[in-house]
């Protein structure tokens, strides 16, 4: 029997959902039939988020602070009563590239670091016991193509979004026997706020080196993570699916 991607009923966690990828992927469970929490430091545009999907959540988060996080988790499941699924999708990637590895700024580096790799692993962390409980649980974790092919002049986002790839793999060889399923997307340069910044020349390689020769959309993204938190993807964990239009072929 074919499955379809239903989400009725879960409770899920999004970090970064406050606008750009986070904010689709909330919208897109939410229209899927989940119960949402966004978590986001942007108050006012996560705010701004939650009240336009009917039931959902917003909380802040500064994912640098491990005792926001901690706080952030106690209220979102005070607010669901329980937690099926969590995103991880917060990072710093907007205004950061550019520099090269002899330019990068110490402090810049280690608050990438700190958010995109730290903040992954805490926010997970605090999510453990919640999503053991719920029997199915599932963490989706959002890396990066760059962490694939390699992008110049991003190294610190690049190494972060790395790392996230293969705490993936060991997160999900740790909590398999807690029945919790971890896995990672890659997706490529997707048309959001946070990559306005990006230099066109760019962009463009982006889209001429691609299988499909056009723009990645918020959209083109969105399914691949309703599947990995959904029933059908249960026995799926430990990967790290891109989703680029074919500009990295396994």
């Amino acid at each position: 029997m074919s499955q379809v991607i239903d989400l009725t009923g879960k409770k899920l966690l999004i970090t970064g959902g406050a606008r750009g990828l986070g904010q689709a992927f909330a919208e897109a469970a939410h229209a899927a039939g989940a119960q949402v929490t966004i978590a986001d430091i942007l108050e006012q545009e996560g705010k701004a988020t939650a009240a336009s999907l009917k039931g959902a959540v917003f909380q802040h988060v500064d994912l640098s602070d491990p005792s926001s996080i901690t706080t952030c988790m106690d209220h979102t499941i005070a607010a669901l009563g329980g937690l099926d699924g969590l995103v991880n999708c917060g990072a710093i990637a907007t205004g950061i590239g550019g520099p090269s590895m002899t330019e990068i700024d110490i402090d810049v580096w280690d608050r990438v670091m700190s958010v995109n790799v730290r903040g992954t692993w805490l926010m997970s962390r605090a999510a453990v016991p919640h999503l053991a409980r719920s029997g199915n649980g599932k963490i989706v974790n959002i890396a990066s193509d760059t962490a694939l092919w390699g992008a110049p002049a991003l190294m610190h986002y690049v190494a972060s979004k790395g790392a996230v790839i293969s705490m993936t793999r060991s997160m999900a060889r740790e909590l398999g026997e807690q029945g919790i399923a971890v896995n990672s997307i890659a997706p490529g340069l997707t048309q959001v706020e946070a990559t306005d910044y990006v230099p066109e020349e760019r962009k463009q390689n982006y889209i001429s080196g691609r299988a499909m020769n056009r723009v990645q959309q918020p959209d083109d993204v969105t399914g691949a993570v309703l599947f990995l938190l959904s029933d059908a993807a249960s026995f799926v964990t430990g990967q790290c699916l891109p989703v680029n239009g074919g500009y990295v072929l396994n």
